[in-house]
C-alpha cells in the first residue's frame, strides 16, 4: 500500500462518525470528489473532519453555518452533490 492509499484509508476511517447520515455524506464526498479536488478543497475537507460530531450535525442539518468560508462551501457541496 502506498502513501496515497494509506492517507485515503485514514480519511475513510475519519469519515466514520457512527451516524449513518454523516457517514454517508462524508464517505460519498471522499470517494466521488476528493480524488479530483484541488488542494484548497482537500484542506477544507480535512478541517471539516476535525470538527466534533455535534458541530457536523448542526452544519449538515443546516442548523448552523461554519465560520470558515471554505468549510461552509464544502458543506453546501456535501448537501448538494449535483451543484
Amino acid at each position: 500500500m502506498d502513501n496515497g492509499d494509506t492517507s485515503l484509508g485514514r480519511l475513510r476511517w475519519q469519515c466514520r462518525r457512527g451516524m449513518k447520515e454523516l457517514d454517508f455524506l462524508l464517505e460519498r464526498w471522499l470517494v466521488e470528489r476528493y480524488p479530483g479536488a484541488d488542494p484548497l478543497r482537500r484542506e477544507a475537507f480535512h478541517r471539516l473532519l476535525e470538527a466534533q460530531d455535534p458541530e457536523l450535525i448542526a452544519w449538515l442539518f443546516r442548523r448552523e453555518r461554519p465560520a470558515d468560508a471554505a468549510v461552509a462551501a464544502l458543506v453546501n457541496e456535501l448537501l448538494d452533490p449535483a451543484g
